[in-house]
């Protein structure tokens, strides 16, 4: 999944053991549903939480 907003998604890496031995893994962004008023309709997203807190500390200051 994918936030609607910063395009942040998952990647891609090694894990490292004290041997140098690498093996896959992925790392999954922390993707949430949320609904968002926008001109007055309730839009459905998927949104990182980083996205998710700045859209809520906008919308308390407006």
């Amino acid at each position: 999944m994918k936030c609607d907003i910063c395009g942040k998604s998952e990647q891609f890496g090694h894990n490292v053991s004290h041997s140098k031995r690498r093996t896959n893994h992925r790392w999954v962004a922390n993707i949430q549903q949320a609904k968002i008023v926008k001109d007055g309709k309730s839009v459905r997203l998927t949104l990182c939480t980083r996205c998710l807190r700045t859209q809520q500390k906008l919308s308390q200051t407006v």
